[in-house]
């Protein structure tokens, strides 16, 4: 019979969970980017990946991020209706509610993917989105998922 140990107390409180960040080239980075123009501060756990769109990410790209180690993905876009290629956030919308049940089905809980709209004067709507998505994954803990 094994026997599992949990880690020391100490490691618990220093790990820090890792957000691997798509963001829209048009709203949600220019967040970002008006969030470090204003100073606003925010956890420091998110990688962002620029992209022109939110409808270019394929499902295949968060998958990816959660396999090589990511904690939890953040997906951040135009607001609909707001898309600068028309119907792109729509196409993410889909794509992620389908996404979201497919990574519970692969055990991943869905406290760790996440889709916002956040436009491209909204530092503060970025800021609380981080912190709060860095708290729910300091909560639940690393990931430790190998993939499929």
């Amino acid at each position: 019979m094994a026997v599992v140990m949990e880690p020391p107390k100490e490691a618990q409180e220093a790990w820090e969970p890792r957000i691997v960040a798509f963001f829209c080239n048009w709203c949600t980075y220019a967040a970002s980017d008006l969030a470090g123009i204003s100073r606003v501060k925010y956890a420091p756990n998110m990688r962002i990946v620029r992209v022109m769109c939110s409808g270019r990410i394929d499902p295949s790209f968060v998958l990816e991020a959660f396999r090589d180690g990511a904690d939890g993905v953040l997906i951040g876009g135009c607001n609909p209706g707001d898309c600068h290629y028309k119907e792109g956030n729509y196409k993410t919308m889909r794509r992620a509610m389908l996404l979201s049940q497919m990574l519970q089905d692969l055990g991943i809980e869905k406290e760790r993917f996440r889709l916002d709209w956040i436009c491209a004067s909204c530092a503060r709507e970025l800021q609380t989105t981080v912190n709060h998505m860095t708290a729910d994954l300091k909560r639940l803990g690393p990931l430790n998922w190998k993939g499929v």
